[in-house]
């Protein structure tokens, strides 16, 4: 991710929270969403490695253990959420399709969406491939078709850092450079957030890294401890290196704006001044950072997005219009309160120690007007209460309804004026969310929505 700074008078201010009021607040309202249709991707779909990547790609997730030891023998390695086993395993034969971090609507009906980091850390994913997909949802069949993976590789050396596959031929990029979560298509490739940096990342339409843009605000950097710039000293009494973000605090969200001449790179989490997390009337807030693509630079324009109650994050970002947006808002919890553990923090492998609670697809708008200040958060749906009463649903088994009790939800853009696309991130093999003991599937969902897409 990346972020932006103002003024450390202003920044003062906003830690006060003093120049705020409830107007962030005052218009959070629910509204009632229906499915309209699913398509699935089961869990444990890989994909070949290109042909001319190194042996060393060709099978992923060979430093999943907890003390990072390699395993070359593949299926030895459990995957587990927590306690909970799952029934995916580690390594894997080829490069896994699965942890879907943002997604994008297209004229023709496909929509490209990217797999991120890898295996959910900068240590574990020097062979997972950062890699883009063009898909296609079959609403009728319940099927997702992958029409064409475009892996990521640096063959100019753009990346200000030695990549993994530095003495490659191809020099592929993997999980261990970049954790990219969001994805924005431009006529010549694709923009991405990334979280390490966090850095603005573009790539061209064969994947091949063009741009690298560190993350500033008022020309003081942005970084996150997995900043590729920092080193811990070599003398333990000396000062640790400084950074003002928490590890997977960066660009999670990216939206464009309709004209195409703006990026607004939404941080998952806050920016620390002072020791102190920035907030708004209480509530921890994040940046949306404003990028001028033609320029190559931050505006230094920001707004500060709240979390509700039980919120801790947000999954994805997309413009509906000029002035509001689509934004994913969860807490960290997964599976249904059905099969809560009796005592949470004594968590068994056949029960849920957190269950979802706060789950949502919220409107927002920000504009010229309240640069600076929070965005209006205009109202939500909630993904725990879809109502499905023609039984569309293939996943879930609430009668009547459809639930998304997954812990990432990174996958959200308006397709027409009464509907909208849901899609969870699986972080495949380590989350169960629908089930206890099983890793979830790639769920994408139809949303009808049109009361709430048109709320002003």
């Amino acid at each position: 991710m990346t972020r932006t700074f103002f003024s450390s008078v202003a920044l003062v201010a906003i830690i006060a929270a003093s120049v705020f009021s409830g107007q962030a607040l005052a218009d959070d309202k629910e509204f009632p969403a229906k499915l309209a249709g699913q398509a699935i991707l089961p869990a444990n779909t890989v994909t070949p490695a290109p042909a001319d990547a190194p042996d060393f790609l060709k099978t992923s997730g060979k430093f999943t253990t907890p003390d990072r030891k390699r395993t070359e023998k593949l299926g030895k390695v459990d995957g587990k959420d927590g306690a909970r086993i799952t029934d995916v395993k580690l390594p894997l034969d080829g490069q896994p399709i699965q942890g879907f971090s943002g997604i994008k609507a297209m004229a023709d009906g496909t929509f490209w969406t990217l797999s991120d980091n890898g295996f959910g850390s900068k240590a574990n994913s020097s062979d997972a491939m950062l890699f883009l997909h063009q898909v296609k949802f079959d609403w009728a069949t319940n099927k997702v078709e992958v029409v064409k993976n475009i892996f990521l590789s640096d063959p100019n050396k753009i990346a200000p850092f030695p990549i993994t596959m530095e003495g490659t031929e191809k020099r592929y990029l993997t999980g261990a450079d970049f954790d990219i979560e969001s994805i924005q298509p431009a006529g010549d490739g694709f923009w991405l957030g990334e979280e390490f940096g966090p850095y603005l990342i573009k790539v061209d339409a064969l994947g091949q890294l063009t741009d690298v843009f560190a993350t500033t605000v008022d020309g003081k950097p942005v970084t996150s401890p997995d900043n590729p710039t920092l080193s811990v000293p070599a003398n333990p009494t000396a000062k640790m290196p400084v950074f003002n973000l928490k590890r997977s605090g960066g660009f999670e969200g990216m939206a464009m704006s309709k004209d195409g001449t703006r990026l607004y790179g939404l941080l998952e989490g806050p920016l620390y001044v002072d020791g102190q997390v920035e907030q708004v009337d209480g509530k921890t807030a994040i940046r949306v950072i404003e990028f001028d693509i033609a320029a190559e630079k931050w505006t230094g324009r920001s707004w500060l997005y709240p979390f509700a109650d039980k919120g801790v994050a947000i999954g994805d970002f997309n413009m509906m219009d000029e002035t509001t947006a689509l934004v994913i808002e969860r807490d960290n919890g997964a599976g249904s309160k059905d099969k809560a553990c009796a005592d949470p923090k004594q968590p068994k492998p056949d029960c849920f120690e957190a269950p979802a609670e706060l789950k949502r697809v919220y409107k927002i708008e920000f504009n010229d007007a309240n640069v600076g200040k929070a965005v209006r958060k205009i109202g939500y749906i909630d993904l725990l209460n879809i109502k499905d009463p023609d039984n569309k649903k293939k996943a879930g088994s609430k009668d009547g309804v459809y639930d998304m009790p997954f812990v990432t939800i990174e996958n959200v853009d308006q397709i027409d004026a009464t509907h909208l696309i849901i899609g969870n991130d699986n972080n495949l093999p380590f989350s169960a969310g629908r089930a206890v003991d099983k890793a979830d599937d790639n769920e994408f969902s139809l949303i009808e929505a049109g009361e709430f897409l048109s709320a002003k």
